[in-house]
């Protein structure tokens, strides 16, 4: 049977009058409905289609592209509220259901949510829950410290942001670790600051360490050369000051501008830090 949910390249068995019949590689067919067949065809050639429940709750292929499909992560819009649950627009003519269950707080037309596609075994139908953490696995750790990761922003807490890491584990960003407007929803690319015994994981948007003194210090040359050499900071500068300005933390500030001036490529001073002509260039 045709797993819903899923994209599918199937092959174009028979046309009939509602639409085509595609069949896959053990005979299985589903209907592909007039309105999305392509203007030019054959059969027996191959398309590319996704699967899902029609109206009438019956597989059903179509050409359109959803706004996520099963077992993934995505930010939906609601647009309908019943007495069974909320309906989110997903980019197909039939909407997603989230039962009231699966609804960390009642949903409201217009407002956007983050939510989790699954099957749900006991109807068979595909379903969306904004519980996103209850799909999220932290047992056993599949990334290390330093390790570079995908993100997505799940939600504010008083520490900081929780975030789904690589769609598998839950992590945590401090709030002391963010130095960029971020909201829910977010697709990121951030760092393992680390894993602890009890499973739970750090994560940072900088390279964690010694690893990220070289970004930042390319950063502070980057715009030295954009402000002519020149840059109002030093390690006695106001940590909002530098956030303002070079949007890191003073300790990393520091950190970068001690590793330029060993280097010899900026001067400090008591008004701020100078870049000083690269004798390699010469």
């Amino acid at each position: 049977m045709l797993r819903i949910g899923e994209y599918h390249v199937l092959t174009i068995d028979r046309e009939t009058e509602p639409g085509l019949f595609l069949r896959d590689d053990d005979g299985n067919d589903v209907l592909l409905p007039n309105k999305y067949i392509p203007e030019q065809f054959e059969l027996e050639d191959e398309i590319n289609v996704f699967v899902y429940l029609d109206h009438e709750e019956r597989p059903v292929a179509t050409t359109l592209n959803p706004l996520i499909k099963l077992d993934e992560f995505a930010m939906l819009k609601c647009v309908e509220v019943t007495d069974f649950g909320a309906f989110l627009d997903w980019g197909l003519e039939k909407h997603l259901f989230v039962p009231f269950k699966e609804q960390v707080y009642p949903m409201t037309i217009g407002s956007r949510y983050l939510v989790f596609c699954y099957l749900d075994l006991e109807t068979d139908r595909l379903v969306a829950s904004s519980k996103v953490h209850a799909f999220l696995d932290n047992s056993e750790l599949t990334v290390e410290p330093f390790e570079e990761v995908d993100l997505i922003i799940s939600n504010k807490t008083d520490l900081g942001y929780n975030v789904i890491v690589n769609e598998i584990h839950l992590g945590l960003i401090y709030k002391d670790d963010i130095f960029q407007p971020i909201n829910v929803g977010d697709r990121l690319r951030g760092f393992i600051k680390k894993t602890r015994p009890d499973g739970k994981i750090d994560v940072t948007l900088q390279r964690p360490g010694y690893r990220s003194i070289e970004p930042n210090a390319q950063l502070i040359l980057d715009e030295l050369e954009r402000n002519i050499g020149y840059l109002p900071v030093t390690d006695k500068s106001d940590p909002k000051e530098i956030m303002r300005i070079l949007e890191m933390s003073k300790k990393s500030f520091k950190r970068a501008a001690g590793t330029l001036y060993k280097q010899r490529r900026i001067e400090i001073k008591d008004d701020g830090i100078y870049l000083l002509e690269d004798k390699d260039q010469k």
